[in-house]
């Protein structure tokens, strides 16, 4: 990573053609907003270092924009390398990081309700930490410890809803005993607490909406997960694990047989 300033106005779109065909076709660059230190055109540029061959990505980098824009003097503000072997580590422990919270759910949701409950949480959990994935794909977005840090959180997140919809189903469900009422105990259930769901929803996206335009480069891409996951998490509380519930229900009864 290379993170720098030009003494004169440029374009991204420039930049971005130079860099690429400089050998980096799949470079990450952001324009940082440094007015309010007195910095103006400052950019930071992400690279694969596999891709720069023999020759250190930074000081490639650095002589790329020496050739292509001779009369615009670019100032190294400060460079970051993750070598391979560390790269490899920090992958390994986010992988654990994330079995061993996926294994913590089913477990707590076992203990507290059933073991279908727990799969169902974790189902959905899965789907929105999927979902983010799949979106920061589909933008080209770098997967950093920061934005697993934001699937950790949005795991978390997710979980508690999911935890007081079941909360609610689980008190419900003391009141109806009799066959075929377990559909409809889900469904009011869901509905009783919906209004509080969309409200601690609303609440918690505005804080990292307003996190996404003011907070700054470093916590764009973690703030970004954040409102997705929110979103996502959401819906799957009321959308997903319940209904997979109500289906495992529906095809091996184990509350009303």
């Amino acid at each position: 990573m290379l993170q720098g300033n030009f003494a004169h106005e440029i374009n991204i779109g420039d930049l971005r053609e130079a860099i690429a065909s400089g050998g980096f076709p799949e470079a990450s660059i952001q324009e940082l907003d440094r007015t309010d230190v007195g910095v103006f055109n400052s950019f930071m540029i992400r690279v694969r270092e596999t891709t720069a061959g023999d020759e250190r990505a930074v000081n490639k980098l650095l002589n790329i924009i020496k050739e292509r824009f001779p009369d615009n003097e670019f100032s190294k503000d400060s460079e970051h390398t993750i070598g391979p072997a560390v790269g490899e580590s920090l992958r390994r422990s986010a992988q654990w990081a994330v079995i061993i919270s996926i294994l913590g759910m089913i477990v707590y949701i076992w203990m507290r309700f059933d073991f279908r409950s727990g799969v169902a949480a974790t189902i959905a959990t899965l789907h929105d930490v999927l979902a983010v994935l799949g979106v920061f794909f589909i933008l080209n977005k770098e997967i950093t410890l920061l934005v697993v840090t934001a699937l950790l959180t949005l795991a978390g997140y997710s979980l508690t809803d999911t935890v007081v919809v079941y909360d609610r189903i689980r008190e419900n469900l003391k009141k109806f005993r009799k066959k075929g009422q377990f559909v409809n105990t889900v469904n009011n259930s869901i509905n009783e607490v919906l209004s509080r769901t969309i409200m601690t929803s609303l609440s918690t996206l505005t804080v990292v909406v307003v996190l996404f335009f003011f907070g700054g480069e470093v916590v764009h891409d973690f703030a970004l997960a954040m409102i997705i996951g929110i979103l996502v998490g959401t819906y799957s509380s009321v959308f997903v694990a319940s209904p997979i519930v109500v289906e495992w229900e529906a095809h091996r009864p184990s509350r009303f047989k």
